[in-house]
């Protein structure tokens, strides 16, 4: 007798299997229930909850539980007081939804289990009462055996535990960045996504612009040889602390701190290290380059090919404070600071040249003296291309690529090159996911082709909490130069939170 997984592993075993919208399915307007991917969403902050309705438009998937140490809207932060409530009210098409609830920003499990019951209850028709909750997700996978995906929005210190023991039990993930915030955490998640299977979507690969009309000038010469690559973000937009919390503050009523902290060391509770806040810290986050290198540099690296840098050069800012009259140096290997810049030497790899990659955060760009000729200034965040001959400026994430000066930009060179185009309510990289999750082949957004751009934006937090340049073996995965160094490539497991034995 087939079940709904075996359905759903072995569906693609018909030549003429394709995925259809809701309309054509069951003569209804929906996928029946026996052919829709059940998902558990692992992760319930504000981000969780903002993207948890781009998942649920998909027709083929059904969110049936939800999980999160907290329980209650409590502590949350976020751009504006009620703006996501309003969103989701939006998207329930319920003005009324959670009323007296204005003033505190959403989040936590009971919030998102409201709002997949009304959402689905809505869609459906009739009391669905159909998503369970969790606070540790350990408990989910002991429970929801029949689930097949999950889809992990949590901070950036649970990603790899959390998609590790889910992938060790077959579920299909969904994954926010980054990988994971530890160098050999990430290659452990890549290595089991490469061992059990799983189809696998890191979510950055939708936001990644084309690199087409980049590569198009590059190859036909139009800056010379490549030397230097440039990216820059206006992040963090979020506080960079300069010292430990030592107030002793109350864990809130319904938050599960020792579920939070999973595997990171055990520390008394305080707000300035959980919601929002939390990529600023070493332990829990990855920075600037983790939040928004993922979006900018995917595509960037997989088109030049580039691998395993030679080495990592910070430089950063510092905090300075007085002690009885006399000028110190904080020393903070705890915090990413407020500004830095990070630049990365990657060896020559077939046709292409040693290149370098510099990254900036907290406000820092490159000089760019060509912008004068085209009254231009450098924009807050950028993306530039240096060549032997010539530069290419770009957006952020490669919007509207031009030679620079404009003046210089060849006539036989300015061919458009067609990118991806514009994204349509399923994104293409959820639908590839989705073919996988059936029998088909790996999505271009798989795990598997995320281990260069990993191992940058880990061994970019290496660099920043020394402070010194690093030279980097890639094949051995080590740090030759600085013996410090070595231990922030992995961490200490707390008793319990082995991923390894998860």
């Amino acid at each position: 007798m087939m079940n709904r997984r075996t359905f759903l592993e072995t569906a693609s075993a018909s030549a003429c299997f394709t995925i259809l919208p809701r309309h054509v399915l069951a003569g209804s307007g929906v996928v029946p229930p026996s052919d829709k991917i059940t998902v558990a969403h692992i992760g319930t902050g504000t981000e969780g909850l903002r993207e948890m309705p781009r998942l649920m438009a998909v027709p083929e998937v059904q969110i049936v539980a939800v999980c999160d140490p907290s329980k209650h809207a409590i502590g949350y932060r976020d751009w504006g007081t009620d703006d996501l409530l309003n969103e989701l009210r939006t998207v329930l098409d319920k003005p009324e939804w959670m009323a007296g609830t204005e003033g505190t920003v959403p989040g936590g499990r009971d919030v998102a289990k409201n709002f997949v019951e009304t959402y689905y209850a809505t869609e459906q028709g009739g009391a669905f009462k159909g998503c369970s909750a969790y606070a540790d997700f350990r408990e989910l996978l002991d429970k929801e055996k029949d689930v097949d995906a999950v889809k992990i929005m949590t901070p950036d210190h649970l990603h790899g535990i959390i998609s590790i023991a889910c992938m060790k039990r077959g579920k299909h993930v969904i994954m926010h960045k980054p990988i994971a915030n530890r160098l050999r955490e990430a290659k452990l998640v890549i290595d089991t996504a490469r061992e059990t299977g799983v189809a696998t979507h890191f979510m950055p690969w939708e936001a990644n612009g084309s690199m087409d009309q980049v590569m198009a000038w590059i190859n036909g010469g139009a800056i010379g040889d490549l030397r230097e690559i440039h990216n820059w973000t206006n992040r963090p937009v979020w506080p960079q602390y300069t010292s430990v919390p030592t107030a002793s503050t109350p864990v809130p009523e319904g938050f599960e701190w020792d579920l939070w902290l999973g595997p990171e060391a055990e520390r008394p509770y305080s707000p300035d290290y959980t919601h929002m806040v939390f990529r600023g810290w070493y332990d829990f986050g990855g920075g600037s380059m983790a939040d928004m290198g993922h979006y900018s540099l995917w595509t960037v690296f997989n088109a030049l090919e580039l691998g395993s840098p030679i080495s990592v050069e910070p430089m950063l800012t510092h905090t300075c404070g007085l002690k009885n009259g006399i000028a110190y140096t904080v020393n903070n290997d705890f915090s990413f600071p407020t500004a830095s810049t990070v630049r990365f030497k990657y060896p020559a790899s077939g046709k292409r040249p040693a290149v370098d990659l510099v990254w900036y955060d907290g406000g820092m760009r490159p000089p760019a003296p060509e912008l004068e000729m085209d009254k231009e200034e450098v924009p807050i965040e950028g993306m530039m291309f240096v060549g032997s001959k010539g530069k290419i400026l770009a957006g952020f994430q490669l919007e509207d690529p031009h030679l620079m000066p404009q003046g210089s930009m060849p006539k036989d060179l300015v061919t458009p090159v067609r990118g991806r185009g514009q994204r349509g309510a399923v994104p293409s990289g959820m639908r590839q996911w989705i073919e996988a999750v059936r029998g088909g082949p790996q999505s271009p957004s798989s795990f598997l082709n995320a281990g260069p751009i990993s191992e940058a934006v880990n061994l970019y937090a290496v660099a920043l909490r020394t402070g010194k340049k690093l030279l980097y073996d890639g094949q051995s995965q080590k740090v030759t130069n600085v013996a410090e160094a070595d231990k922030y490539l992995s961490r200490e497991y707390r008793k319990g939170w082995d991923p390894r034995a998860l």
